[in-house]
């Protein structure tokens, strides 16, 4: 339960830097953090599936950060 409540906490994070880092026109800080959330869980999927491994909080940050990233972009395309 508690891996639970860190993911979605890591995923808001991310998804805040998320929308930092990728300017423009901007969905707005509310969904941006809910991509973040998504993102996150993303992130995580890709990531294992190339074999890489985040460890800590730090390494789970860049990877759900990455994840958001890709959500947002993808989300933007599609809009």
């Amino acid at each position: 339960m508690m891996y639970l409540f860190w993911q979605i906490v890591i995923g808001i994070v991310a998804g805040w830097l998320a929308g930092r880092i990728m300017r423009g026109k901007g969905y707005g800080l509310a969904l941006d953090l809910v991509l973040g959330i998504v993102g996150s869980i993303l992130g995580g999927l890709v990531f294992g599936m190339l074999g890489l491994v985040a460890f800590g909080l730090v390494g789970r940050l860049v990877v759900a950060t990455a994840g958001a990233v890709m959500v947002i972009w993808i989300a933007r395309k599609l809009h």
